[in-house]
């Protein structure tokens, strides 16, 4: 999958794309602006790319003193750009 995939996959109905972990749901449901949904899922992803998306999260969220605490775990530098060239940075590392 790409990015653009991904993002066409946010911008129709239904449900994530079976194929994507923990992390990736969790930002396929902050594309879907469900913020709760995502947050839920990025803390239960349990590694290191949960870690970095929970931060990302927090960033959102205006918490950055909790993004920090979360960048430094998942082993991320703090991202300075926007909100959405992170999101789509974060997806495409990913996707890989």
């Amino acid at each position: 999958m790409t990015l653009d995939d991904f993002k066409k996959s946010v911008a129709n109905d239904g449900s994530p794309p079976a194929d994507l972990n923990g992390a990736l749901k969790a930002l396929w449901y902050d594309g879907k602006g469900d913020w709760e949904r995502a947050h839920v899922m990025a803390q239960s992803a349990g590694n290191s790319e949960g870690d970095w998306v929970h931060a990302y999260l927090h960033r959102v969220e205006g918490d950055i003193s909790n993004a920090s605490y979360w960048y430094h775990r998942s082993g991320k530098p703090r991202y300075e750009g926007s909100l959405k060239a992170e999101w789509a940075s974060i997806v495409d590392v990913l996707l890989g």
